[in-house]
């Protein structure tokens, strides 16, 4: 094995470093709003709402145009679905450029879902995509976009995840993040542990542990620039199954422990996924995360909420009502900016917020 590479060059070092401390800005965090035309429809038809481009047009343009000075005080980026980040709002204006208006960064979904490993146990998956991605990063490049996003998944069980996937996975989401970063491109790493199944606490987090290691084993293989680099892992708690539920402060002991033993001190920052939790869930769990003294935290620690920022606001919204939506979206980023200091003190009057967002085999 030769020990000889070239790091990337200065300037993009300082580009890609900027770019991903701008979105790690302390209590602020990521608006997941990537979801596919067929995730985005289930969504919508929660609301009575019928899965066409206009409505889907219409609800992003709710999020996108909530008020400048409240979003941008808890949002620090934004990640789009390919249609998304063509779109306009109702007088023509570019949702990108609103995007940045606001003083946040704009981000893709680069990935193309998942397929079957074959000969795996538990149809296991890899995610797919790579063929053409350095083309497409250049492109969303120079159409505004200054970091991605790329899910892969790997599920708990008996005999899983396997030797096979944690390495497949993890060579992939290298692979990725290294040619996002040839186009100038933040990547953000997401190796997804799911919580479907019955498994316990210790057990999603010594999963968690051997994920990350090999993740991080597979970037460093592959060169990447770790400082121009974000994490969005699970959070280690007990599978949706499991009869013993964790209290937020074991989660937040269990997941600051698993990170603490696995990710290096030169990543900048780390924003959770949600994973299915209520609102008030996955707000109260990052809390105790960021709240947690008991293992070394040398990186930010915040939020890329997809279905947990946005399932009140679509509730309120229900297809007509945008000031009511765009109340209930400024609302979950406050708290969630808030929880990302360990500054949250929960909330009255929870509704949508307290409903669970569990989706089983989870696909976007």
């Amino acid at each position: 094995m030769t020990t000889y590479f070239n790091y990337p060059s200065e300037d993009l070092q300082r580009e890609l470093k900027e770019i991903a401390n701008k979105i790690a800005t302390p209590g602020k965090g990521i608006l997941a709003a990537d979801e596919s035309e067929g995730t985005m429809g289930k969504r919508l038809a929660n609301v009575g709402q019928e899965n066409t481009e206009e409505n889907r047009r219409r609800f992003r343009e709710l999020l996108f145009t909530s008020d400048k000075a409240l979003i941008g005080q808890a949002i620090s980026g934004v990640i789009l679905f390919h249609e998304t980040l063509y779109q306009k709002t109702t007088d023509g204006t570019p949702f990108i450029d609103l995007i940045k208006e606001r003083g946040i960064v704009a981000g893709i979904k680069v990935d193309k879902g998942v397929k079957e490993l074959f000969g795996a146990e538990d149809n296991e998956v890899t995610t797919q995509g790579l063929d053409d991605l350095d083309k497409r990063c250049k492109q969303y490049k120079a159409d505004g976009c200054d970091f991605a996003k790329w899910r892969c998944v790997l599920k708990i069980n008996t005999n899983t995840p396997s030797y096979q996937a944690i390495l497949e996975n993890a060579n992939v989401l290298a692979r990725y993040a290294s040619i996002c970063q040839a186009a100038g491109i933040v990547p953000i790493v997401e190796p997804e542990v799911l919580c479907d199944g019955d498994h316990s606490l210790d057990r999603c987090q010594k999963v968690t542990e051997t994920v990350l290691a090999a993740v991080y084993k597979a970037l460093n293989d592959h060169h990447v620039y770790l400082e121009g680099t974000l994490l969005k892992p699970n959070m280690v708690t007990a599978g949706q199954s499991c009869p013993t539920q964790a209290t937020p402060e074991q989660v937040g002991a269990a997941t600051v422990t698993a990170l603490s033993r696995t990710v290096p001190a030169a990543v900048p920052g780390i924003v959770f996924l949600s994973g299915g939790q209520s609102e008030i869930q996955a707000t109260a769990n990052l809390n105790a995360i960021n709240k947690f003294t008991g293992a070394p935290k040398p990186w930010r620690l915040s939020f890329s909420f997809g279905r947990a920022l946005q399932a009140s606001a679509l509730k309120a919204w229900n297809g007509s009502d945008v000031a009511a939506g765009q109340d209930q979206l400024i609302r979950r980023a406050a708290y969630n900016g808030a929880a990302s200091l360990g500054q949250y003190s929960g909330e009255e009057n929870a509704g949508a917020a307290a409903e669970s967002l569990f989706v089983k085999a989870h696909a976007y």
